[in-house]
């Protein structure tokens, strides 16, 4: 993406299943989920660079002893931060006590992090400051064992102010508004309360406090607290959480917003956020590695039984199709074929938009995550150069000498790597004055491979802000004298802000949207966007029933070609020379594309939950009103 774009977190969880002795003998170190955690996490480092955060649980331990480690990190490479504190005190423990090394029963006595349940994390911060105490995972801490909880989730809750009263009408006092928060205090507040009874039970049935505890832990229902939790959950989550005892849990919301896929065998259960990095870490095939059902929780409990509950109502699946374009790691076997698949169907109006002249056009891409796209783009294209190839041939098939067939077979689809990030230059970047010509020093191209009055075709993911094609990537590609560049998106046109995890909050940063606006001015209907102010505030202000996205109204006159070539113009202005064209995904062919995957809301306004439709109204009233404030 050529927008700076901060969007998903991602999630880790490692229950062993054997003894640490197991692990020890059969890998040679009691470490083994330790060792794991930090490669499922590097291998999703791609979802979060703000912070990471790592969590241990060690079983059946004695009273007295530490049993729950903690360690995050906001560093510039947090992960490697947090491994690197974790490995300091590992060895520091073995030069002080180098008779441990070989005992396992010692090791997990005396050193932090060793254990047999594990939770990570790795942080995109969306909004708010990013300091350490903003780094999952959360600790809610309490000297009854059961009732420890440790919480961490790639999620945004749309109501949260809501779950915040909720809490204050259950008689707590939360320390924070915010949705970690929410969360973590309203499953709490359920966690004690099932505790609360199941001790009651074991008391009138003769029990001491201490002959309850593991009374307790046979019969708490992780199920039962999370249902009464998430009954007024809005939003998209796939969250994971620990109980100090040892159980754990990943819940999905109702429309599968947000991915978690899981894999179980007779020695581990492990989570994540994406299936390659399952895939990778542990050597299992693709066809093993099974999705959390949306509205369900897989559960594993301390004695190491898995099950896999419905917690909440399942919505009409809407995971998210951003998630396919650009988030996710490519390297899943379906991210991948799907990328390709969304640069093939694209082609066909890129062949238009070059009048099927691929002997005088240069494709390329812009780095990194368009590359696939790119490939099957090419696909396309080859497909077409066979077919002008063929029509050649067969033209000139009475007259077709040696020299003119030599020259048809030699005629290729003219491919190179034109645009270039210098990502040492972006970390420079700040918010002064001197801003847009340090922006437009971002990208180097590549000289000598555009001849003159060719055509420059540029695949990218996504365009969002367009900010950094007009003050970038445009004037840099101009300097080779294309007569024509044509940017295509493999995406849609991004019209709506995202709710559910990814950082799109403001309408009026989405140039699909500035170019609806300008459209209007054009056509002298501007008076339109008043009147959508005036609905959009009615509608936030419903207190039930379902809800309506008024901001569609404001796209509805238009075609997607005109806002298409309305943002062309925009991201084209002065100072650039070639004629520029904006080819976007259509809708359908992105369906076509991640069939499996609908989530659109970005592209259609079609939002999955209540939730989703207030925060675009909300959006466009602090739009119209001149509030900086975030919608959600």
């Amino acid at each position: 993406m050529s927008d700076a774009l901060k969007h998903e977190c991602g999630i880790a969880m490692v229950r062993l299943l054997k003894p640490l002795e197991y692990y020890k003998e059969k890998y040679g170190t009691a470490f083994y989920g330790v060792n794991k955690m930090y490669l499922m996490m590097e291998k999703q480092h791609n979802r979060g660079q703000d912070g990471a955060g790592f969590a241990s649980i060690k079983l059946d331990v004695d009273p007295g002893e530490r049993y729950i480690s903690r360690v995050r990190s906001n560093k510039s490479q947090p992960i490697q931060d947090i491994f690197a504190q974790i490995n300091e005190r590992i060895n520091q423990t073995f030069q002080e006590h180098p008779e441990y090394k070989d005992d396992v029963a010692a090791q997990k006595k005396n050193i932090p992090y060793i254990g047999e349940l594990f939770l990570g994390h790795v942080r995109y911060g969306t909004f708010g400051i990013n300091s350490v105490e903003n780094v999952h995972p959360f600790l809610r801490q309490n000297n009854w064992m059961h009732r420890n909880l440790i919480i961490a989730g790639n999620f945004n809750m749309t109501n949260t102010t809501e779950q915040f009263n909720n809490l204050i009408d259950l008689g707590m006092h939360p320390k924070e508004k915010a949705d970690t928060i929410t969360v973590m205090e309203k499953i709490g507040h359920f966690l004690d309360e099932g505790v609360r009874k199941l001790y009651k039970k074991a008391k009138k049935a003769g029990m001491n406090k201490r002959e309850a505890s593991p009374y307790i832990v046979e019969h708490l229902s992780v199920s039962k607290i999370l249902k009464k939790s998430a009954r007024d959950w809005d939003g998209g989550y796939a969250m994971a959480g620990l109980l100090g005892h040892g159980d754990a849990f990943v819940l999905r919301d109702p429309a599968g917003i947000r991915p978690a896929y899981f894999y179980k065998d007779d020695e581990i259960v492990v989570v994540a956020s994406e299936r390659p990095a399952i895939q990778t870490v542990f050597d299992v095939p693709f066809e093993e590695i099974k999705e959390v059902k949306p509205g369900h929780a897989l559960i594993i409990q301390k004695d190491g039984n898995v099950s896999h509950k419905r917690i909440q109502k399942e919505l009409e699946r809407k995971s998210c199709s951003f998630e396919r374009i650009y988030f996710s790691r490519g390297n899943d076997a379906e991210i991948y074929q799907e990328r390709k698949e969304l640069g093939r169907l694209v082609m066909p109006r890129v062949l238009k938009a070059i009048d099927y002249d691929t002997e005088n056009t240069v494709f390329s891409f812009i780095p990194n995550t368009a590359e696939t796209s790119f490939y099957g783009m090419l696909d396309a294209a080859q497909n077409e150069l066979n077919k002008q190839k063929n029509e050649a041939i067969l033209k000139e098939e009475g007259n077709l000498t040696n020299e003119r067939l030599l020259q048809i077979q030699e005629h290729k689809i003219r491919t190179e790597k034109i645009a270039i990030k210098d990502v040492k230059l972006r970390t420079f970047i700040t918010e002064d004055s001197s801003r847009d010509d340090l922006v437009a020093h971002v990208y180097d191209v590549t000289y000598g491979v555009v001849k003159p009055g060719d055509n420059l075709v540029i695949i990218d993911d996504s365009i969002v802000r367009g900010t950094t094609l007009k003050k970038s990537i445009l004037k840099m590609l101009d300097r080779l004298n294309p007569k024509q560049i044509v940017v295509v998106s493999s995406a849609p046109q991004i019209r709506y802000p995202d709710c559910y995890g990814i950082d799109m909050a403001r309408l009026e940063d989405l140039v699909a949207f500035q170019a609806a606006l300008a459209l209007h001015k054009d056509r002298g209907t501007y008076d339109i966007v008043e009147e959508i102010y005036h609905r959009a505030k009615a509608e936030i202000a419903k207190t039930e029933g379902d809800r309506v996205n008024h901001v569609k109204e404001l796209y509805a006159p238009f075609s997607d070609q005109e806002i298409s070539d309305k943002i062309a113009e925009i991201i084209g202005g002065q100072g650039i020379n070639a004629k520029v064209k904006l080819i976007f995904q259509t809708v359908d062919d992105l369906h076509e594309a991640c069939p499996k995957n609908l989530g659109d809301w970005y592209f259609t306004g079609d939002y999955p939950t209540n939730g989703g439709k207030k925060v675009v109204n909300r959006a466009y009233v602090h739009f119209f009103e001149g509030n900086p404030e975030r919608a959600y």
